[in-house]
């Protein structure tokens, strides 16, 4: 599977493999009482992404969970975010609406936003044989981006999946993705859509 020029659009080859990777997809966010600002957005995207798992799955290709594990003492909480997503909490777990499988997909916690920092992915994508890091989850303005650009740093290409991704307000997914859709790093690091991975 390869990434077409700068049209956004997926081209598949079979040189490369990928794996998908779901970012912060927690009971935290998908199911707190009362919702947050993100909760709504966020569940929209959950059937997109549960289709995807089922092709990936199918195609013996990694499906990877990579969720929030904070301490509450974190030093991110001592700005304005409030504490979320505590390791060992059921409101870190991953949300029951996705399909995630244990034994079959590969959950890794992380205590900062990108799904590379100290959480050995690296070095799991290596042993699979990956060369390519499909990206889902929220939000696309941080935790998504982090790993995205994180995943091109350890010398992974990368696609941000649009409508396997949100953000609050939706304006901040909108304009993130129009600012990758076309960039310096394509095809390195490209914009597509999961109906297009389905067609592979």
């Amino acid at each position: 599977m390869a990434i077409s020029g700068n049209n956004g659009h997926l081209n598949f080859i079979r040189e490369e493999k990928p794996a998908l990777l779901i970012i912060d997809m927690v009971k935290d966010n998908l199911e707190p009482e009362p919702p947050l600002p993100i909760t709504e957005a966020a569940n929209r995207i959950t059937g997109p992404i549960n289709s995807l798992v089922a092709i990936f799955r199918g195609r013996g290709w990694p499906v990877i969970f990579s969720t929030d594990a904070y301490q509450e003492d974190d030093f991110i909480f001592t700005g304005r975010m409030q504490p979320h997503s505590l390791a060992g909490t059921r409101g870190a777990e991953i949300t029951g609406s996705l399909d995630y499988r244990p034994g079959t997909d590969t959950w890794l916690p992380k205590p900062r936003f990108s799904a590379f920092f100290q959480t050995g992915l690296e070095q799991y994508l290596r042993e699979q044989e990956v060369t390519l890091c499909a990206v889902a989850g929220i939000t696309t303005n941080y935790c998504v981006l982090s790993t995205l650009l994180d995943a091109l740093c350890h010398d992974f290409k990368a696609v941000l999946l649009e409508d396997c991704c949100a953000a609050y307000p939706e304006i901040n997914h909108e304009r993130t993705v129009e600012m990758y859709r076309k960039n310096p790093l394509s095809p390195l690091l490209s914009v597509g859509k999961s109906t297009e991975l389905e067609q592979f």
